[in-house]
């Protein structure tokens, strides 16, 4: 196994999951991707008629993604493993299977939160639905 892809959506203990696949890294001398999908937003990309304010906004956000991003993938480096991070746009859940297919991933590690029926039912869970779709394994790591 040489490559693992953790996703990342900079929630709350998102440090606990990089910790967990820095543990598998380091057993199976293997390459970690952090990967943090960004919804896909027409005025950030220029398709439509947003406020340059909303627009400046959301470019600050991604600024501030990509410095955490960076430190993590540091920090990761510095403990001696290898380690890439990436921010794309798009769906999250296709956006995940498809770059696991181009990095060649060898499993996908995704934080799992716990919900309630209703949440279930109407929105669902971002990682049960890469884990149902996903043909690469997928390590589902309780973060509540």
């Amino acid at each position: 196994m040489k490559n693992i892809l953790v996703t990342i959506d900079f929630a709350d203990k998102v440090e606990f999951l990089i910790d967990q696949a820095c543990e598998l890294a380091e057993s199976l001398d293997s390459k970690i991707w952090l990967l943090h999908v960004a919804s896909e937003d027409a005025n950030l990309v220029g398709f439509g008629i947003g406020s340059p304010t909303i627009n400046d906004s959301r470019a600050e956000v991604f600024k501030e993604q990509y410095k955490l991003l960076q430190k993590y993938v540091i920090e990761l480096k510095e403990k001696g493993v290898d380690a890439e991070g990436l921010i794309i746009q798009g769906s999250t859940i296709e956006s995940v299977i498809s770059e696991s297919k181009k990095l060649n991933i060898d499993i996908i590690v995704a934080g799992y939160h716990e919900h309630g029926f209703l949440y279930k039912a109407f929105i669902g869970s971002v990682s049960a639905e890469i884990l149902k779709k996903s043909n690469i394994p997928v390590l589902m790591v309780p973060i509540d």
